[in-house]
């Protein structure tokens, strides 16, 4: 089209002067906020100045139960959500050709232009925020339970749980603040799930049947290692198992610390038996682990000592230890709930017993067979110096021997073997009889008369050379002992003479 000469003239004598400038025409807002004559930095510098202006706005977010988080609109990462309106507003009248133009400024002059001014916020900042401070107020399900008494077993039935659904919670408050709020304090709901318990009580009503149970003895035991071993079954007694639930020996009895029952006792490390937190924990997993065979429940994860224990037969044992990550885990595999029992008894025995719903048939019995491969007997002693002891100490540890063995499953239906299965293979490293001795002494005659028993590398050579020692230590402290309780009574002043009585009246 050809646009007459007469009407650019018009259009060039009515173009405001400004327009050739770098400034906002005047009528143009962000807001209540007047950008009329501004440079585009002034306008974006005024812009962000009442963005941040809303900093300081209270926002709680609710989570479960009443529990609240509170921060402020900064915390959560606020910023100017529209920055392309100032774009528009420094191109307003110019941007277009010159007919756009000249309308869009013929209608400022009547109307002013008013760009809305949106808030923005960090997502991840709104992540983190409900991801360290909402667990707290989360509320776990807790199953439906049993409880085995001397009158059965007791009932306790579950409770819902509830928990704030991080990611949803994230999109609401995101999508609230920058679509709702009004730079106000304000208050926004977290999205809340609802965990539902496992099991019922039909469910566990239907648990009676004993699908396993097994036995050891700890009467060697001293006091210490006796106590970690009731401790441990005391921790694992009571606890349901449902359909396809894990258990984890080592998560059920950790940590191994006083505060949680354990005490000094030994235990298996590097070929020698030590003193440690929780020392015979081992025989609490090993009693359990045969259980779980017996009642054929699917075993994930077990390993063996590396030393030989004798309270049950090669590979049937099941170490946990927290230095090298040994764990004893298994799953029921059952349709239905499983109960695990542990006790202790007085006469010092550890027996687990595994409760569910018999589905097995009467006529199959299952039995475990440990076949040794290889026994490998130390034919050496091993003496070690310490020291940090005084001459006279002897610490002597029994020789291990070193086995390799397995342990097979056989079933027999009718009393008739069906089927023989390897469960496991285990090997046992052998270690020598040995002994610790102490060498600390100021006394030339005795560090000389130790050393040479330790060279004999004879560990009884040892034990006598240092019991000797220790017995004329001990005779000395006994005989200091008395001397100076005979040197104190000496010292002791004498008591006054008595005076006379008076004579009789």
């Amino acid at each position: 089209m050809v646009i007459p000469l007469v009407i650019i003239t018009m259009m060039a004598i009515t173009m405001p002067v400004n327009a050739k400038e770098d400034k906002i025409e005047s009528g143009i807002y962000a807001n209540d906020m007047n950008l009329s004559g501004m440079t585009t930095a002034e306008a974006k510098s005024m812009i962000e100045e009442y963005v941040s202006s809303f900093g300081d706005a209270e926002i709680t977010l609710n989570a479960v139960e009443g529990g609240t988080i509170v921060t402020t609109a900064s915390e959560l990462g606020l910023k100017w959500g529209n920055e392309t309106i100032l774009d528009e507003a420094a191109n307003f009248g110019r941007d277009g050709d010159i007919l756009q133009c000249y309308k869009e400024l013929k209608d400022l002059e009547r109307r002013n232009k008013v760009y809305t001014v949106s808030f923005d916020f960090d997502k991840n900042k709104i992540r983190t925020l409900i991801e360290e401070n909402a667990e707290q107020y989360n509320q776990e399900a807790v199953n439906a339970s049993l409880m085995k008494s001397e009158t059965g077993f007791e009932i306790t039935e579950g409770q819902p749980g509830v928990k704030v659904d991080t990611a949803a919670s994230v999109e609401a408050v995101y999508d609230y603040l920058t679509s709702d709020w009004d730079g106000t304090s304000s208050s926004i709901d977290l999205v809340i799930t609802v965990e539902e318990p496992a099991g019922s009580a039909e469910d566990l009503a239907k648990v009676k049947d004993v699908l396993g149970t097994f036995t050891t003895s700890y009467s060697t035991s001293g006091g210490a290692r006796s106590a970690n071993v009731a401790n441990g079954a005391a921790l694992i007694n009571g606890t349901t198992l449902y359909p396809g639930d894990e258990f984890s020996a080592y998560e059920a009895v950790a940590p191994f610390t006083e505060a949680n029952g354990y005490y000094m006792a030994g235990s298996y490390l590097n070929g020698q038996v030590v003193d440690s937190l929780g020392g015979g924990i081992c025989q609490v997993s090993t009693t359990l682990y045969n259980a779980v065979l017996l009642s054929e429940l699917e075993v994930t994860e077990r390993y063996n000592h590396s030393m030989i224990v004798t309270y049950v037969n090669p590979s049937a044992d099941a170490a946990i230890a927290e230095s090298s990550g040994k764990d004893f885990k298994f799953k029921n595999n059952t349709e239905y709930p499983v109960y695990i029992e542990g006790v202790t008894t007085p006469d010092k025995q550890i027996t687990f017993t595994i409760y569910g719903v018999e589905t097995r048939s009467s006529n199959r019995e299952i039995a475990f067979e440990s076949v040794v491969l290889e026994k490998t007997v130390p034919d050496t002693e091993v003496i070690y110096t310490d020291e940090s002891m005084p001459v006279g100490y002897c610490s002597v540890q029994s020789a291990h021997i070193g086995y390799k063995a397995q342990l097979w499953k056989v079933v027999r239906e009718n009393g008739v073997e069906i089927s023989r299965e390897q469960v496991n293979s285990s090997s046992y490293m052998k270690a020598p009889r040995s002994a610790t001795v102490g060498i600390a002494t100021t006394d030339e005659g005795a560090y000389n008369a130790i050393m040479a028993a330790v060279a004999t590398n004879s560990v009884d050579e040892v034990k006598a050379v240092a019991g000797a020692y220790k017995a004329a230590a001990d005779a000395a402290a006994a005989q200091a002992a008395a001397d100076a309780a005979a040197a104190e009574a000496a010292a002791q002043p004498a008591p006054p003479a008595e005076e006379p009585a008076p004579p009789a009246q």
